[in-house]
């Protein structure tokens, strides 16, 4: 990995970095700009208001159970060229969405758009850890933080804006320009630096994840809008069984979807679950604030997202000096230290009532950017530290997989914990902006929100225990020898090292 730091060297490495940026940036968009969206594709292409969801849901769900076996490919065919096609998958999914005629159409391509973010998001890390040496990393996960945010940022602005003013067709039509001109600069800038190796795609582990996630995720959605009943449970409990199934299928597999031998590497499994219990609490936020201000507030959807905006801006400019700090000292310090701010965040937002000011949300969000933006860069940095170079790719989408595991959940259970004094379909309804409340309504949905957002703070605090443990374990031998297998001893030999 080169450290050119002058001339065309360093411009190529920033340019490339812009790039990486860019394929962050634009998933970011469409994490937050569909959820502005969704009172409209709901009315124009007659979905159903339980459906609706799914356009968000289904999402991520593909890109959760797709992260670790793109990350695969990239380190058997190269990170650079797995990472560009994903561009090129998810402009032309985009499109397809931009087009939709009906409810099938619309979550069908928002599937084939989840492909092209796995393999963007699954690869970016691995790209950014060939091209930058380890005492770099963190920084630039700082700056790659700052595409999440500005997309994040851009998503709510445009989004309003989009569905207020034009179509929502639009959102989906914007990403063609911006993931086009970020091919052809990839094609450009962005080459293949780390070692290709053989693997296996886990076929079997990827149907038994796939469909034991799918089952309890129905259920804990379905929960959001109906009674428990034998159907639910149904789907609830094959989930459940089909999830140990995986487990012990990934146990015998010899390339699984979900490198088991890496949890054997001290830092890597309590920063791996670290990033599962953040994302459970930390996508909620943005439901639950929505919520609030759309349902007891009654402010639009344009009105209430732009109070979430300063929080994004000031994480942006809080993540370099973050993965700065994951670059000179232990990165754990600063991933652990970024999840006690965002609990805090969370704290000042269960404060929120029906005539609070309207500053306290403003405040929240910074409170909680701040600390998001200083845990993501640096538990990046950990995880990509603790990680035998070799395998960059699987562990880069492990990552995301843990991530997207939270966050794929965190929606229905949001929903559930701040509904127990409404109706369930009533706050489902305010969710997506097609209700709004007022009276003994009002204030018992604010209840529930409270106890929604202490509930965050509890995976919070959960997600800031398991950062807490890796603390002083980045670049130590694992405890116990890890799996046989020529990728799991690699894994075991290779963690030793600081790189």
């Amino acid at each position: 990995m080169s450290q050119q730091t002058t001339g065309t060297g360093a411009t190529r490495v920033g340019l490339a970095l812009a790039v990486v940026m860019t394929g962050v940036l634009i998933t970011a968009v469409d994490t937050t700009i569909v959820v502005l969206a969704l009172p409209e594709i709901e009315r124009g292409l007659h979905v159903p208001l339980t459906s609706v969801i799914w356009v968000v849901i289904g999402y991520l769900l593909v890109i959760t159970l797709l992260a670790t076996q793109v990350g695969r490919l990239g380190d058997m065919y190269g990170r650079v060229r797995m990472y560009e096609l994903g561009f090129v998958v998810f402009v032309v999914g985009s499109a397809l969405c931009a087009a939709s005629w009906n409810e099938a159409s619309i979550v069908g391509f928002r599937i084939l758009q989840g492909l092209g973010g796995a393999l963007v998001s699954a690869n970016s890390g691995a790209v950014i850890a060939d091209l930058f040496p380890p005492e770099r990393r963190g920084r630039a996960y700082g700056f790659n933080a700052i595409g999440w945010s500005v997309g994040a940022v851009l998503g709510i602005v445009l989004g309003g804006l989009i569905v207020t003013y034009i179509s929502w067709r639009w959102i989906f039509w914007i990403n063609v320009p911006i993931g086009a001109a970020a091919v052809l600069l990839a094609l450009r800038v962005l080459h293949d630096r780390g070692e290709r190796r053989r693997h296996r795609i886990d076929l079997v582990g990827m149907v038994t994840g796939g469909l034991g996630l799918f089952g309890v995720l129905w259920a804990v959605t379905e929960l959001a809008t109906r009674s428990l009943d034998a159907t639910l449970v149904g789907y609830l409990v094959g989930g459940v069984v089909l999830l140990g199934v995986f487990v012990l299928v990934e146990r015998s597999q010899p390339e699984p979807m979900v490198r088991l031998s890496l949890f054997a590497v001290p830092a890597i499994s309590p920063s791996l679950l670290a990033s599962l219990f953040q994302g459970l609490a930390n996508y909620a936020v943005l439901f639950l604030v929505i919520m609030y201000l759309q349902g007891p507030r009654q402010l639009s959807p344009l009105d209430a997202s732009l109070l979430l905006v300063p929080g994004y801006v000031v994480g942006g400019l809080v993540a370099p000096l973050a993965g700065r700090l994951a670059d000179r000292f232990d990165p754990v310090v600063p991933a652990a230290t970024g999840l006690a701010v965002q609990a805090v965040g969370l704290v000042l937002y269960a404060q929120l009532g029906l005539t609070s000011g309207l500053w306290l949300v403003v405040l929240a969000s910074v409170v909680n950017g701040v600390g998001a933006s200083s845990f993501f860069p640096a538990n990046n940095a950990t995880v990509m530290k603790a990680s035998p170079p070799q395998v960059f790719g699987i562990s880069s989408g492990m990552l995301r997989t843990f991530g997207n595991v939270g966050m794929v959940f965190s929606f229905s259970l949001a929903i559930l914990i701040a509904a127990h004094s409404i109706p369930r379909g009533l706050a489902f309804a305010i969710f997506v902006g097609t209700a709004k409340l007022h009276g003994h309504l009002a204030s018992a949905f604010t209840t529930g929100l409270h106890a929604a957002f202490y509930a965050s703070v509890g995976f919070l605090a959960l997600a800031a225990l398991c950062s807490a443990l890796a603390i002083g374990k980045v670049g130590r031998r694992p405890t116990a020898p890890v799996a046989e297998g020529p990728a799991e001893a690699l894994a075991g030999a290779a963690a030793a090292k600081e790189r």
